[in-house]
């Protein structure tokens, strides 16, 4: 049996074990910038050094020294320096970097160990989703890196199953509980909390995300070429961009992934668009996409008992049967693969795969109050983003909640973006 203190510890090394595997390569790949929309990767890993210095050794006061000397330090504050510039910082090499995280996980060992049952363990927690995220975002970066394979083809996945694609359930309309508070989610974030009533009119969503196959009928259909299908803004973007299809898709039914070229698996779903791409093809589907509010009550609501799940099926923790997390795939499943992980609606594949576009801007739930670290949330809010639900295959199952809400530009695909339809009823 293990305590806060052993659970914490068992998060913290797991997120390390992750970062560790993601830059075990030659120093000439961690140092490189692979895109510009990317950190060199020892720009990552020393990041998550300095974050965790910051918050578990100082307790988030920047003014207190940290082990790093200052101007050092400041290398690594992202809101000073943007992703483009970070190759032309005087980083710390990757040998440092490493000596750096490992010292300061010493340091925070020895504090967890004090830890005291009183002790709100938060700040501990928000560190492990801090460097799990990251460990996506390096992801990212290695996607969009260019050269042989690092990361091989991923371990295998549980096969779909046929008639889901393209199909959708209906949720009535009614009340539902948005959002979660502390008392439930200990380690949730501010931008989560706190739990209030909404109401939802009835809508109908999709059981499965869009897939390759479904997106590659949108392509075969000239649906880059047709403007009635997309925003003005969007049809901008796809203009300017030249976009023609989704990212690391080849013309000929292939696409790269880690380096690896293959033959594009009709059944997964579709990844790697923006939200501007996911709006046309809605419009071409005849349909729309879900707003964050649907897709939550679709994810947690439970209308038999008239309370909210931890989960889509329910109360037990993320597992393979249920859900494609931690990363080690390095792909979507097949739709139909987690029947298990069905939502008590009957939707499936809502946590893992692929981040969801929706089409909510990025706003406080009332009643919004920051957390210690002040900057996660409200600097965002009212900027030009749309929310993300669910996860992708990346991200960490232990960080991972239905109530999770990521955002980015509707013009990012570098991430692990898909699709999940709506309609009005």
């Amino acid at each position: 049996m293990t305590g806060p203190r052993e659970d914490l510890a068992h998060r913290l090394a797991s997120a390390r074990d992750r970062t560790l595997l993601l830059t075990d390569h030659d120093e000439s790949e961690l140092t490189r910038q692979h895109d510009a929309l990317m950190s060199p990767l020892v720009w990552d890993l020393a990041h998550i050094g300095q974050q965790e210095d910051l918050w578990l050794l100082r307790r988030g006061d920047a003014h207190r020294a940290g082990l790093l000397p200052a101007p050092v330090e400041a290398l690594y504050d992202a809101f000073t320096h943007p992703r483009a510039v970070r190759d032309r910082l005087p980083l710390l090499p990757p040998v440092e970097a490493r000596a750096f995280c490992r010292e300061v996980r010493g340091r925070v060992l020895d504090r967890l160990d004090g830890l005291g049952d009183a002790d709100d363990p938060f700040d501990f927690a928000m560190v492990v989703s801090h460097e799990q995220q990251h460990d996506e975002t390096m992801l990212q970066t290695l996607q969009l890196r260019l050269g042989p394979p690092l990361l091989g083809t991923g371990t295998p996945l549980p096969p779909g199953r046929p008639g889901v694609r393209g199909t959708s359930v209906l949720v009535p309309g009614g009340p539902f509980l948005l959002g979660v508070d502390a008392a439930d989610e200990p380690f949730s974030l501010d931008n989560e909390r706190p739990a209030h009533r909404v109401d939802v009119p009835a809508f109908a969503i999709g059981r499965v995300p869009v897939t390759n196959a479904e997106y590659a009928a949108f392509v075969a259909d000239a649906g880059y070429r047709t403007r009635r299908w997309w925003s003005e803004r969007g049809w901008r973007h796809t203009l300017d961009a030249g976009l023609e299809r989704p990212q690391f898709w080849g013309r000929d039914e292939t696409r790269t992934r880690f380096g690896v070229v293959e033959e594009l698996p009709p059944d997964e779903p579709v990844q790697h668009v923006t939200f501007f791409e996911a709006e046309a093809y809605a419009a071409w589907a005849g349909a729309r996409l879900p707003t964050e509010v649907e897709w939550e009550k679709a994810a947690v609501w439970d209308p038999a008992s008239g309370c909210r799940r931890r989960f889509p099926w329910g109360s037990t923790e993320p597992t393979t049967t249920l859900a494609n997390l931690g990363g080690t795939a390095l792909r979507p499943a097949p739709v139909g693969a987690y029947p298990g992980g069905a939502s008590a609606y009957g939707v499936e594949q809502l946590m893992g795969d692929v981040w969801e576009w929706t089409t909510s801007p990025l706003r406080p739930w009332p009643g919004f109050r920051p957390m210690l670290y002040a900057q996660y949330s409200q600097p965002f809010f009212g900027g030009d983003y749309r929310v993300l639900r669910g996860g992708s295959w990346a991200v960490a199952p232990s960080i991972l909640r239905p109530s999770f809400r990521n955002w980015d530009h509707p013009f990012r695909r570098q991430i692990f973006s898909g699709i999940r339809l709506a309609w009005d009823t």
